[in-house]
């Protein structure tokens, strides 16, 4: 979940990679570090954010430069632990990105050989294997070395007899390589490089790349040169600026109108779901997916069983390969099943895994992403992009919003293929799809009086949430949200379970937030609310507008704008996301860059 940027051309690299290293430190910011080649391979690096390593920073003319920005895996947070790791002759600096699964064996034989190590982290082999087989050739050394070490990486290499040249290879991590003139980048995200091109290149695992300011090369596992495409990304204008807000994730929740707005053209006008070839009968329906695009799946469940009564699961990505095989693999079912697969970065580890398990099954697999050449959208059957621009906040709003609105979307699709919807239903699911921006405009213009309710929060110990129906997967979301930013230990629940032992916990000190729509449980739901009420918890209820039965029954309550209760979850994850940000905004704690979280999980 490290970022990695590197350059090599005409111009000072130093001032380039830290500025395209920031766009990349919500991938982990526990240290940073640079190292340019000078008369030798210089190396700075300090722990805590990039600003911390700015400090201590000297000038450099140098073209050629790598840094790095770490989540830790191997070590806590610290000078030491924190990358470039290089060599003590000062030859040589390396970064890493993934996990190096037998770096204890290769450790003690390079200790018994009289390498000395200053860190604990797994990343410090690199160095000193790759100049044990350093030859004069760093593409070959780097090669022998991969014969050496499992895992999954990135790795990026520079070294002094080499001063405009970058040697990087990948497995089941994202890097990618950026085509300029006379200048040429590496990075672990497009969005890094954006602003310097827009001509991208996608190695595949255990190619090897040679990078230099007037070329690029790569070699395969044989070290034979072999050819690339060089293909043209679209240019976001919404890069990591604030935007006059105080926060990226405040801003990213006010953008989800226009992130809503884009995707549905996309889906509408660009018809990707056409492209997708759903045109059997669909037996079963897996969703696969982690953290909030696991509760994004969950509202899909919902959806695509009420509009095409197709069995819908919804696994973990970690769990699901573990798991039975999907049904309708082995005869099961007569028909082939299809896997939805959610990831916004399009390279979390275990849906990338859980991708691969499906189509060994002989699923049919489709991905919810939101990177577009990422790599999960070059693995599978089909994919929805969803239009989000960049989300750097590390807690997810925009995205999720988008992965919600691509399962109604693809629901409607499958219903109207399968004939479950008529063209008229389908064009009315199309209409009341199309006002969701509207409706959470609503919500974002009324984020004062979500202000209000703040003060009841920021002294709990625990807070549970609750709803019923299609609005359960909103609970999950809302505490997860929470916690993840306040730091408040915070529970989701189906309304019905609390009384099922969760009850045990309520008191005075533990505020509930219940999502209470006027769908077929809403009568359930106002006896949990009684009940909850009864032991003497705060109750706050999210509802409809002129809703009359609330208010006499909960402490608060905030009225949503006039919505189908099947669209419901849009508004309802907007007042989410605005009351744990402004609960985490009252606590000062660091929203945008919550404490042992980062935002693209690239390990398992």
């Amino acid at each position: 979940m490290c970022g990695i940027v590197g350059y090599t051309g005409h111009k000072p690299a130093q001032e380039i990679v830290i500025e395209s290293l920031k766009k990349l430190e919500y991938r982990g910011y526990d240290s940073s570090g640079i190292a340019t080649y000078e008369d030798n391979i210089r190396i700075c690096k300090k722990e805590g954010p990039i600003a911390n390593m700015e400090s201590v920073l000297s000038e450099s003319t140098s073209t050629t430069a790598i840094a790095h920005t770490r989540w830790a895996t191997h070590g806590v947070p610290s000078d030491a632990n924190a990358h470039p790791h290089g060599h003590t002759d000062n030859s040589i600096a390396v970064v890493h990105n993934g996990t190096i699964d037998n770096y204890l064996s290769i450790r003690e034989s390079l200790e018994s050989e009289g390498y000395n190590f200053l860190s604990e982290s797994d990343s410090e082999i690199l160095p000193f294997l790759i100049s044990k087989y350093y030859s004069g050739d760093l593409v070959e050394a780097l090669n022998k070395a991969l014969h050496e070490i499992q895992g999954i990486f990135t790795i990026a290499v520079i070294h002094e007899n080499h001063p405009d040249e970058i040697v990087a290879v990948r497995n089941e991590t994202p890097l990618v390589i950026g085509v300029g003139n006379s200048e040429n980048f590496v990075a672990s995200d497009i969005y890094a490089i954006l602003k310097y091109t827009q001509q991208i290149i996608y190695p595949e695992d255990y190619q090897i790349v040679r990078v230099t300011a007037e070329s690029v090369e790569l070699f395969d596992a044989e070290l034979k040169s072999i050819d690339y495409n060089v293909e043209t990304v679209e240019k976001y204008t919404e890069v990591s600026e604030k935007g006059g807000f105080e926060h990226f994730m405040l801003k990213e929740i006010f953008e989800q109108p226009k992130a809503l707005q884009d995707s549905l053209t996309e889906l509408l006008v660009e018809s990707p779901l056409e492209r997708l070839g759903l045109n059997w009968k669909i037996g079963s329906i897996s969703i696969v997916a982690c953290g909030t695009s696991y509760h994004a799946g969950l509202v899909g469940k919902y959806v695509i069983e009420q509009l095409t009564a197709i069995p819908v699961s919804v696994s973990y990505s970690s769990e699901f390969r573990y798991a039975a095989p999907v049904q309708g693999v082995g005869g099961l079912l007569s028909s082939r099943p299809l896997v939805v697969l959610i990831s916004q970065s399009g390279e979390t580890a275990d849906t990338l895994a859980a991708a691969r398990a499906a189509k060994q099954q002989g699923c049919h697999t489709v991905a919810i992403c939101n990177v577009p050449g990422s790599r999960i959208t070059r693995e599978v059957d089909g994919v929805i992009i969803t239009k989000s621009g960049q989300e750097i906040g590390v807690a997810a709003t925009k995205t999720f919003m988008t992965q919600m609105q691509a399962l109604y979307a693809l629901a409607t699709h499958l219903a109207f293929n399968s004939g479950s919807l008529d063209h008229p239903q389908y064009k009315l699911w199309e209409s009341e799809i199309r006002r969701i921006p509207s409706k959470i405009t609503q919500v974002l213009n009324n984020c004062e009086s979500i202000k209000k309710l703040v003060p009841h929060f920021t002294r709990a110990k625990s807070v549970f949430f609750v709803g019923r129906n299609i609005n359960y997967p909103l609970a999950l979301e809302g505490a997860l949200k929470l916690k993840e930013i306040s730091y408040i230990h915070a529970e989701g629940y189906p309304a019905g379970e609390l009384k099922h032992g969760p009850l045990a916990l309520l008191g005075e000190d533990t505020p509930v937030v219940a999502i209470a729509v006027q769908d077929h449980t809403y009568s359930k739901l106002m006896s949990n609310i009684e009940e909850m009420s009864a032991r003497k918890a705060p109750i706050l209820t999210v509802c409809q507008k002129g809703d009359q039965q609330v208010p006499k029954i909960s402490d608060y309550h905030f009225e949503l704008p006039e919505i189908d209760p099947v669209l419901s979850p849009f508004p309802v994850a907007v007042f989410l996301q605005l009351l744990s940000y402004y609960i985490a905004h009252d606590l000062g704690t660091d929203i945008d860059k919550p404490r042992n979280l980062a935002k693209s999980v690239t390990v398992e």
